[in-house]
């Protein structure tokens, strides 16, 4: 067995969180993580993230993970509940079929319930009625199945049915919360969190013209990456870690591309991994972080205020009305910067500061969707 990588704490959680599709860079991550002995003393899960992690747990191989995301198709898990939608129209719950997902977590997910599990896992739902987060695993919600909480942690609103578990309508956790990190804070000395679907926000081209489905995504994408957002800003946990591999390029629910997913998880794990040093014995915050420096363009600057609102101890406005950065370089985490993308004219620029002094300007607003 390979000794656990010097630097990671012996308690340690994995939070592997929603991004559709996204989430098979999930596998290449547990990949990064096993080569280095790195094992989590506790996992945690919203969507397909809740769906690796219980797979993880019944303890299937990084391999077996890999060919099942490798040979499913788009009939395998969407098919349109045609006769719901002629019988029921508007009062239909769903777009597509539960079965197809059904089957895929009944073949992933371990049976039985959560008491029954050697590493204690935490699936992260909402429940519809109630407007409230739950998150089976914890104490008091324990003896469900697990293949329903998972199957729940799946459902996106609008395109699966909600699943009634102990008379609670359970959804996607990801309404809520999409990287479940708080919920393991208080039993672990750190935590790893890999995040697929809140990594760099990228604009979309012609929404409008891709039918409701693609409009409520990208909604539910912008809601879930400044729910994120504010969790990250008032972290008060223990050491996190946070994986950010590069998918932001890839729709959510693309299965062209899931080697280049799984790849991208691998090597922002192995990244993260070997660059954290001894970070996570530390008290507390968010890591990796670099030394950034900020700049403004004067031409663009319309002189909204958004940024000084927004980021006051790092943006203020001068005496002609233009915003100006406050000189640096400053310390940042991946979970820094938002008020970045929140500049109307993108007046704002980020640039990265190597260990070797050079500097290299981040892409702070992508394009996709053409």
């Amino acid at each position: 067995m390979t000794p656990q990588r010097a630097g990671i704490p012996p308690r340690v959680a994995l939070v592997l969180g929603g991004g559709g599709l996204k989430g098979f860079a999930h596998i290449g991550a547990l990949r990064a993580l096993e080569e280095r002995g790195v094992r989590p003393t506790l996992i945690a899960g919203t969507s397909i993230g809740a769906l690796i992690a219980a797979a993880y747990v019944r303890g299937l191989t990084i391999e077996h993970m890999e060919d099942r995301a490798l040979s499913l198709r788009k009939p395998d898990l969407f098919r349109v509940d045609h006769l719901g939608m002629v019988v029921k129209r508007m009062l239909s719950p769903s777009l597509y079929l539960e079965q197809p997902l059904q089957h895929i977590v009944d073949s992933l997910a371990p049976e039985g319930t959560f008491r029954d599990l050697s590493i204690p896992l935490l699936v992260n739902t909402v429940d519809l009625e109630r407007g409230t987060q739950v998150t089976w695993g914890l104490p008091g919600l324990q003896d469900v199945r697990v293949t329903d909480a998972v199957y729940a942690s799946c459902a996106l609103p609008g395109f699966f049915p909600p699943r009634v578990i102990e008379g609670r309508t359970c959804v996607d956790g990801g309404v809520m919360e999409n990287t479940p990190a708080m919920m393991v804070a208080r039993h672990v000395d750190a935590v790893i969190a890999v995040d697929v679907g809140s990594t760099s926000l990228t604009a979309a081209r012609r929404v409008r013209e891709k039918g409701f489905a693609s409009i409520f995504m990208r909604s539910a994408q912008l809601m879930m990456r400044s729910l994120q957002q504010m969790q990250l800003t008032a972290w008060r946990g223990p050491p996190l870690l946070l994986v950010r591999p590069a998918v932001w390029q890839f729709n959510w629910f693309s299965f062209a591309h899931t080697r280049a997913m799984i790849d991208a998880g691998y090597d922002a794990a192995c990244e993260a991994l070997d660059g954290v040093g001894d970070a996570l014995y530390s008290a507390g915050g968010v890591y990796p972080r670099r030394r950034v420096e900020l700049s403004v363009d004067r031409d663009r600057c319309t002189g909204c205020g958004v940024c000084a609102t927004l980021a006051p101890d790092l943006m203020h406005l001068d005496a002609d009305g233009k915003a100006v950065a406050v000189r640096g370089p400053h310390q940042w985490s991946r979970a820094d910067g938002a008020f970045i993308h929140e500049c109307p004219v993108q007046a704002i620029a980020v640039e990265v500061i190597g260990e070797d002094g050079r500097r290299h300007r981040t892409m702070e607003h992508k394009v996709v969707g053409d």
